[in-house]
């Protein structure tokens, strides 16, 4: 058991991410329709609910990735998933908009208490080497919440209609909170060692690149602040996350426009986040088989090309940019919490984190909000489309500045220290 305690931790991690940012990022998006035919909101007003729920997020998460660092973070997942399950049982009774805004506050606290940066860290205690590919696996959660939880509202809808649909749906992260307070726990609490290399593998690229990332000491907070790296990967954050949770908040809707059937629009959300667990998986195994920033790199591309496509607006190319783009969007969203745990270790990453959530949350929810006033004054998305597409090709070339910070810290400490000799 003790062996593979760390995997255990792994999966459940990919649970929670499946049912809290399913929940309340990319499932929720099924009830839009219904929601927007019984209560006459425009898209903008509707999807204003996604920008304060996000807006918080980021604002919210430099302090939440102290407290973070100082209480751990079984604490915060157990919070988070009863907090989840009684929101979801309040959206079955909304009748305003003001009432319906109040949830998405709630929202926000649970993607701080049970989303992504709890996830990395949980993982990363529990990970000294294998880290890309336990990463893919649990970011894979993500997908899995797009994938899924938008087929099952689609299935329910009919038999149910959406106000007792949403009573279903709470069901779900009640189960988190009893899988996590049995699983949940850190390598100190447990007992049990996080799983580590065995040895410095000289001849292997994998063996040589776990064997750096283990030795270089940890860069603190402000260290982080000054380097390049740390401000290119934001920027990288900043645009990607806005483009695929404005296209992944509007895609069913989109397909709608376009003639789709509701079934057909779930489909398209099964694609997106389908390819994009396929790419948390591969690119996560990638990472630590090649060199990291080349799979990183390589990622930024096949989003890029799936932007373009969807940019396109044409009906017959939805299919392959939607493959594209979420094959590459997956692989970067695991590679780019690798990348910053990499490049600046573990000590700080609550709040390391954190910042970056606070940039890439208000860019999101931007995305979300500003594609639904778009959509409302032109009435299509194509500017929209192509302001993504633009956001992705800014975030391939500052993937290109990224560097292993630490190593090059240590190198520089390493010189002044023999020069003073």
């Amino acid at each position: 058991m003790k062996r593979y305690y760390p995997w255990v931790i792994c999966v459940t991690a990919t649970v929670m991410l499946t049912v809290s940012n399913g929940l309340t990022v990319t499932g929720i998006t099924a009830f839009d329709e219904p929601l927007l035919n019984e209560f006459g909101w425009s898209r903008g007003t509707l999807k204003f609910r996604d920008m304060l729920n996000l807006l918080l997020t980021g604002l919210m998460a430099p302090f939440v990735g102290a407290l973070i660092d100082r209480v751990g973070v079984r604490a915060l997942i157990l919070t988070g998933s009863l907090l989840l399950a009684a929101l979801y049982l309040a959206y079955s009774h909304v009748h305003s908009i003001l009432q319906l805004y109040l949830i998405h506050v709630g929202f926000a606290a649970v993607l701080l208490a049970c989303g992504l940066n709890v996830a990395v860290i949980m993982v990363s205690q529990w990970f000294e080497t294998r880290r890309g590919t336990a990463l893919g696996i649990a970011l894979a959660g993500s997908s899995l919440g797009g994938m899924l939880i938008p087929k099952l509202v689609v299935t329910l809808l009919p038999q149910f209609g959406w106000r007792d649909s949403f009573m279903w749906m709470a069901l779900l992260p009640t189960g988190l909170f009893f899988l996590c307070l049995w699983l949940v726990r850190s390598p100190k609490q447990s007992g049990f060692s996080p799983l580590r290399a065995a040895a410095p593998v000289a001849d292997s690229a994998a063996g040589s690149i776990v064997a750096k990332v283990v030795s270089y000491p940890d860069l603190n907070y402000r260290q982080a602040l000054g380097t390049r790296t740390f401000w290119a990967l934001a920027v990288i954050a900043l645009t990607t996350f806005y483009g695929i949770l404005a296209l992944s908040a509007h895609l069913m809707l989109h397909m709608r426009d376009l003639g789709f059937s509701l079934q057909h629009a779930g489909n398209g959300m099964m694609v997106l986040f389908g390819m994009g667990m396929v790419g948390k998986f591969v690119f996560g195994f990638l990472a630590d088989t090649f060199h990291p920033k080349k799979v990183f790199v390589s990622n930024q591309l096949l989003m890029l090309g799936g932007a373009i496509l969807l940019a396109s607006q044409q009906v017959g190319l939805l299919w392959y940019g939607l493959f594209l783009f979420g094959l590459g969007w997956g692989g970067l969203y695991a590679l780019l919490q690798l990348q910053l745990i990499s490049a600046f270790g573990i000590t700080a990453a609550g709040k390391i984190l954190g910042t970056v959530t606070l940039m890439d949350a208000v860019a999101a929810g931007l995305g979300i909000w500003l594609s639904a006033v778009m959509f409302d004054h032109y009435g299509n998305y194509h500017l929209a489309f192509n302001i993504i597409a633009v956001f992705v090709g800014i975030s391939f070339l500052c993937s290109l500045l990224v560097r292993e910070e630490r190593r090059l810290a240590f190198e520089r400490n390493a010189a002044a220290s023999s020069v003073r000799a």
